[in-house]
């Protein structure tokens, strides 16, 4: 999916994919293969049709889980992890684009000292993104209203941001 995306959306870089797991699923290149971005790709079934009351329908585009290693994180050698959220309600799919070094720092600040650690990514209408995991009921719903303020749980600039392909891409 990410690879697609990649390969439709920028049409001057190559995409590679490793013949066995080197802790990295994709690398892009420059037309002329000399600039390279790594990337380690995380997929989620939505689970905004499935698990989240009805309230939540409407202003949420889509909502992703996963469960995350810190350790891996930290120790992760590709610049940039992607985490894709297919909205089947919508047939929507956004990417959330960040450094393994911000997602940690990210993660520890909102999950505190944790090994091993549930994180819910939710994309809304208004293309903002939050992380989710743990909020209170009257949180949740301010993310579905958009009143919802927090900084390290906004994910925001982090959607869609394909900047580093966009660097390769030349233009």
């Amino acid at each position: 999916m990410v690879g697609d995306h990649i390969e439709r959306k920028f049409r001057r870089v190559n995409l590679w994919v490793p013949s066995r797991d080197v802790g990295t699923d994709l690398l892009v290149t420059d037309s002329g293969n000399e600039k390279a971005i790594s990337l380690q790709v995380k997929f989620s079934r939505d689970f905004l049709a499935t698990h989240m009351p009805s309230i939540f329908q409407k202003p949420l585009r889509a909502c992703g889980w996963w469960s995350l290693n810190l350790d891996k994180i930290a120790k992760s050698k590709a610049d940039y992890w992607v985490f894709v959220l297919v909205g089947f309600e919508r047939r929507s799919t956004n990417f959330v684009i960040i450094k393994p070094s911000e997602l940690l720092i990210r993660l520890k600040a909102i999950h505190k000292k944790r090994k091993s650690i549930q994180s819910y990514l939710w994309v809304t209408e208004k293309n903002r993104c939050w992380e989710s995991r743990g909020l209170k009921r009257q949180e949740q719903l301010a993310i579905a209203q958009g009143q919802y303020s927090n900084g390290e749980r906004d994910f925001s600039a982090y959607l869609n941001n394909w900047g580093p392909i966009q660097a390769l891409n030349g233009k």
